[in-house]
């Protein structure tokens, strides 16, 4: 099992005081590596005392992708005086020893956090600082098998940051796993705005709506025969594409409903079609099982 909190640098390396004698080593030295925000302030500045502690927050929110250096400009004035620091506070982001970004006065807690995700996004990095990596450690752990497992390294991504879209549809298809639909569908319908049309909810969405009618599913050998016995029927080809689905039988329950959209595409007001969109939505863009499946509904379509 993941410990998220042990990829976390402590704070101490995360946020430091900088002053002329060090501002080559843990800035500009420093930005090599990963960019580094600098903080220009003074203990009199009353916009400082806000922004200061804003500023920290985020960096290290963003655990270990970005770094802070606090320089006091009442005792470096050498060090303000070049980088044309006029009024406090001032922000400067610094990568490959150069600034890219900065900015003057107090910003509101939001600004503060997307100015430090966009400079780490503007080095290349990875403002999640490492909950991607977490997320797909879960993913291997749930294609494993190890259902409870994946299920708490979701959570555990979620309590870092709760817009994690994959984390959410990750922890959707957990419960779907350990057949707790409704448990599935209470996580999914308490995904925050933000994220409610991405791409990860929008398959944990159509993943839900096949969960649901695997729990309706008929009897997979009755209905098999019931096509071989009457191909022309509409109902049971469709059924039978749903029993399949149910028991794992993926591409043959797309095989089926391609047929059927051969057959007659405005079936019961196009049924094969939403099916397929439905099942296409639930895996991943890059299976196989979509490509050929699009490539094959294309190919009727624009026949």
């Amino acid at each position: 099992m993941l410990e998220l909190g042990q990829k976390t640098p402590d704070a101490a390396d995360l946020v430091k005081d900088v002053s002329e004698a060090n501002f080559m080593a843990e800035v500009v030295e420093a930005s090599n590596d990963v960019p580094v925000i600098v903080d220009f302030w003074a203990p009199w500045c009353g916009p400082c005392k806000t922004l200061g502690p804003a500023l920290e927050q985020a960096v290290i929110e963003a655990r270990g992708a970005v770094k802070m250096a606090k320089i006091n400009v009442d005792e470096n004035q050498m060090i303000a005086g070049q980088m044309r620091v006029q009024s406090i506070p001032t922000v400067y982001a610094f990568f490959k020893g150069q600034p890219i970004d900065g900015f003057q006065g107090a910003l509101p807690g939001s600004e503060v956090k997307a100015f430090v995700e966009r400079v780490v996004k503007a080095a290349g990095g990875d403002a999640s600082g490492g909950l991607d990596e977490a997320a797909e450690m879960a993913e291997e752990m749930l294609g494993n098998g190890e259902i409870e497992d994946a299920a708490q390294t979701f959570s555990a991504i979620l309590g870092e940051d709760p817009n994690h879209a994959v984390a959410y549809g990750g922890l959707v298809r957990c419960y779907i796993a350990m057949g707790q639909v409704d448990q599935a569908e209470a996580v999914l319908n308490g995904a925050p705005a933000e994220i409610a049309q991405s791409a990860p909810l929008e398959a944990a969405f159509a993943q839900i709506q096949l969960a649901r009618q695997a729990e309706n599913a008929g009897p997979l050998a009755e209905l098999q025969q019931a096509v071989q016995a009457d191909p022309a029927n509409a109902q049971a080809r469709f059924d039978y594409a749903l029993a399949l689905n149910a028991n794992g039988q993926t591409s043959q329950a797309v095989d089926e409903l391609l047929e059927l959209f051969r057959r007659d595409r405005e079936w019961n007001d196009g049924a094969a079609k939403t099916q397929l969109f439905t099942i296409f939505d639930a895996l991943k863009p890059n299976d196989p099982i979509v490509l050929n499946g699009r490539r094959k509904l294309s190919s009727m379509i624009f026949a």
